[in-house]
C-alpha cells in the first residue's frame, strides 16, 4: 500500500480487486490517519474510478479523515454494453459486493460507511442503501438519476443529498421527484449556474464542500455511537 500526504494528513493508498461471481472489479482505497469513516464511489455511465471529479472530491473527503474506495461497478468487457451501464439493480449488487469487502477488510471493518453516487451510480447507492437499511450512514448523489431507484425510494434509511447544477433543467426535475419519494432525513442542494458534469469553475469545490459537510455530519456520529 502506497502513502502520501493530504493537507498534511498521511493517506495509504491500494489497488484494490473485488470478487463478484466471475468478475473482477477495480478500485482504489485511500486510508487517511485516524480514518472517521469511509465513502464508497458509485460511479455513472461512461465513467469509472479513474473520473478526475470524482477523484477530485475524494480528495477533499480525504482530507477531513473519511477513507474513500472508487470502484468500477462493471469489468471492462461489461462498459461497453449500455444494458449493463443502465442495470441500476446490477450496480446496487456489484456495490453491495464492495460494500461486504470493506466489511470484511481489517484495515475498514469499523468504520462507518456512506455511497456518494453520480448520474446512474446515484440510482445504485439508493437501492443499495434501501437493502442495507441503517448500515449505511449517509448517501450523497451528484448530478445524480435518483429517480431509477423507483420503489426502493421510501425505503431508504440513510440520511440523503441530492446535488444538482442549476443549468441541468432536466436532472432537477428528476431528482425533485425523487426527493417527494424519500422518507429519510433528506435535501436538495441546486448549484447555481453548474451544468451536469459541474465544470464550471467553482462548482466542483462546491459539491466536494457540500458532500464533506453531510458526511462529516452523519458518519462520525455513528462511528461514535
Amino acid at each position: 500500500m502506497g502513502e502520501q500526504a493530504v493537507t498534511g494528513r498521511a493517506v495509504r493508498r491500494q489497488e484494490i480487486q473485488v470478487a463478484v461471481g466471475t468478475h473482477s472489479l477495480a478500485g482504489m482505497l485511500s486510508i487517511p490517519e485516524a480514518a472517521r469513516g469511509i465513502v464508497i464511489f458509485a460511479h455513472g455511465s461512461g465513467s469509472s474510478r479513474l473520473s478526475p471529479r470524482n477523484q477530485a472530491v475524494a480528495r477533499r473527503l480525504e482530507a477531513d479523515r473519511l477513507a474513500t474506495l472508487l470502484m468500477d461497478l462493471l469489468d471492462p468487457a461489461e462498459e461497453g454494453d449500455r444494458r449493463r451501464v443502465f442495470d441500476v439493480e446490477l450496480l446496487a449488487t456489484r456495490l453491495l459486493a464492495a460494500t461486504d469487502w470493506v466489511a470484511a477488510e481489517p484495515a475498514t471493518r469499523l468504520l462507518p460507511v456512506g455511497y456518494f453516487g453520480a448520474s446512474t451510480g446515484a440510482a445504485a447507492a439508493l437501492i443499495a442503501a434501501a437493502r442495507r437499511g441503517e448500515r449505511i450512514r449517509a448517501v450523497v448523489s451528484r448530478g445524480g438519476r435518483p429517480d431509477l431507484a423507483g420503489p426502493w425510494l421510501p425505503a431508504v434509511v440513510s440520511p440523503t443529498l441530492l446535488i444538482v447544477g442549476g443549468a441541468d433543467h432536466q436532472v432537477i426535475e428528476l431528482n425533485e421527484a425523487a426527493l417527494a419519494e424519500l422518507r429519510c432525513v433528506k435535501q436538495l442542494v441546486i448549484v447555481p449556474g453548474a451544468g451536469h458534469l459541474f465544470e464550471e469553475p467553482g462548482a466542483l469545490d462546491r459539491v466536494a464542500e457540500l458532500a464533506a459537510n453531510w458526511f462529516n455530519g452523519h458518519l462520525p456520529a455513528a462511528a461514535r455511537a
